[in-house]
């Protein structure tokens, strides 16, 4: 079996222009410019593309739970599941930044029952994803961040 190497370190970022200068502020300042965006909390998701395995980041609205995050796999309420939720199915070990703190994590999608209490919270924060579930065929997965402890070297 081969062993890949993943560069965490230098992941491709978001197309379009907006969310790239927002993760580059983002990453430029640690935080300070970015974790609040349009009011609300954001981190930086980090992902193994399942096709040609580099890694992406994209910035998200989450919500905190006793040390887990949640994010929802809105895409702006498109039909299809965002890229970066269908890389963490195929593999779900995970980057996330919040703030200055980038960590390990593992992702998996929230049961039926923790979809009914998470939704509300993300919902309260950003609104639109009542709007983008509505308009929407597909239910919009929510994915629990677990930080991992990190690794020693």
């Amino acid at each position: 079996m081969q062993t890949i190497t993943v560069d965490w370190d230098h992941p491709a970022d978001p197309a379009p222009e907006l969310a790239r200068a927002h993760v580059r502020d983002y990453v430029r300042t640690g935080g300070i410019d970015g974790h609040l965006w349009h009011g609300v909390p954001t981190l930086l998701l980090t992902t193994l593309d399942r096709a040609t395995g580099r890694t992406h980041r994209t910035p998200l609205i989450y919500a905190e739970d006793e040390g887990r995050l949640v994010v929802a796999a809105a895409g702006w309420g498109a039909r299809r599941h965002p890229a970066w939720y269908r890389n963490l199915t195929a593999h779900p070990e995970v980057r996330i930044q919040v703030g200055p703190v980038v960590r390990p994590a593992v992702a998996r999608r929230a049961t039926a029952e923790e979809r009914e209490v998470y939704w509300p919270a993300l919902a309260a924060l950003w609104p639109a994803f009542d709007d983008y579930q509505e308009h929407t065929d597909r239910a919009i997965p929510l994915v629990i961040l677990d930080p991992t402890p990190r690794a020693h070297h």
